[in-house]
């Protein structure tokens, strides 16, 4: 990896996660806790979370910032402990986006190839962010499409950031 790839990969890294931010934001107050499976702000709550956990190198020692838990790694499906406002999550998302950087400025020939083991896939560094980015992105289309099934407006493309 070099400076130019490093740069067009957080050009799009960066474009996928201004997307869920803005699709947080056009989220209506009253769509945001509706009940609905899976609920907004859980569905975009996920997301961060995984975007944090992918973007660490392995699921030990992973550990996500204050008021957040381990409970998304529960295999029966716990929900949080209460619903999440849009500020705590843009504050997440916040820190995604400066830990999804740091990331991508450190990758290098050296360090792309090393070994992330989640326990239910193992990725190279490269492939995790890549990895990372796609799920980001699928979660977004959920969101825009909750957004749309709504008769809201939905956040356009963004084509780099």
């Amino acid at each position: 990896m070099d400076a130019k790839s490093n740069s067009a990969l957080w050009a799009q890294f960066s474009a996928s996660i201004q997307m869920l931010e803005n699709a947080i934001r056009s989220c209506p107050d009253p769509l945001w806790s509706a009940q609905r499976e899976p609920p907004f702000w859980y569905l975009a709550y996920h997301t961060l979370f995984y975007l944090d956990l992918y973007l660490s190198p392995s699921i030990n020692g992973f550990a996500p910032p204050e008021p957040f838990t381990l409970a998304e790694l529960d295999p029966s499906g716990l929900m949080p402990d209460r619903v999440y406002s849009r500020k705590v999550l843009l504050d997440y998302l916040e820190h995604g986006r400066a830990k999804a950087r740091t990331c991508v400025d450190a990758l290098n020939a050296d360090t792309a190839g090393a070994v992330c083991d989640y326990g239910w896939i193992e990725l190279t560094a490269f492939e995790a962010l890549l990895y990372n980015m796609r799920h980001v992105q699928h979660h977004t289309a959920q969101l825009n499409l909750i957004l749309r099934q709504m008769d809201e407006a939905v956040p356009g493309w963004v084509a780099r950031a």
